[in-house]
């Protein structure tokens, strides 16, 4: 397909998304609090939102402020997130990164990418979600759902999975401003219909225009 061709796909992609998942919301129950949707991503590699979800109402009773977590017994912050795994870098980094945000921030979340990537365990994958999600910046978070799907499409070649170049490569082709809607609206349908090892192709909305469908 030549990049006008991928261009179209994404925008009719995008389109039957919005249809078929009108309100695009990020799994994670932040609160619209930046500084909790900040910790939350982080709690969410290689674990569920649900499960990062039912952590986080203990810690964030435990552990209310930016100033609380950054002051807090990093032994304390391991026990409660255990159950999300990696949970000795995990509550390193989320420790650092409220003390980072109390001294170099003001207590406010940045937004900029240069800046939050500045913070311990922020990747491009969690700043794109915070501009896009708190300061309504384009953004396009590349998650494991997102790469797998516009894979099979047809966006870019299914073999490839560094989320960097995904990215770079989608931002050239969606609507930077749909695109965090978009993100989240790949998210569920990843999780109910193109599923990494048993995709409903049979009962997919994008079977159609699907480059992979089976």
């Amino acid at each position: 397909m030549t990049k006008s061709e991928k261009r179209a796909l994404a925008a009719e992609v995008a389109d039957r998304l919005e249809k078929l998942y009108p309100t695009a919301e990020c799994a994670l129950e932040y609160g619209g609090d930046p500084w909790r949707l900040l910790v939350m991503a982080r709690l969410s590699a290689q674990c569920t939102d649900a499960r990062v979800n039912v952590v986080s109402r203990e810690l964030f009773s435990r552990f209310p402020t930016a100033e609380a977590m950054a002051s807090a017994d990093v032994i304390e912050i391991e026990e409660i997130v255990k159950p999300c795994g990696l949970y000795h870098m995990k509550a390193a980094n989320i420790k650092d990164a409220s003390k980072m945000l109390i001294t170099d921030f003001g207590g406010r979340v940045p937004d900029t990418m240069q800046e939050l990537l500045r913070l311990h365990g922020v990747g491009r994958k969690i700043a794109n979600l915070i501009l896009g999600d708190v300061y309504a910046k384009p953004a396009v978070v590349c998650d494991t759902h997102c790469i797998r799907i516009c894979g099979r499409l047809g966006l870019y070649p299914e073999k490839l999975k560094d989320p960097t170049k995904v990215e770079r490569i989608l931002r050239e082709l969606i609507d930077l401003s749909r695109g965090s809607d978009f993100c989240h609206r790949i998210v569920i349908f990843g999780r109910e219909i193109c599923s990494a090892r048993a995709p409903r192709c049979s009962e997919c909305p994008m079977n159609d225009i699907c480059r992979g469908r089976k």
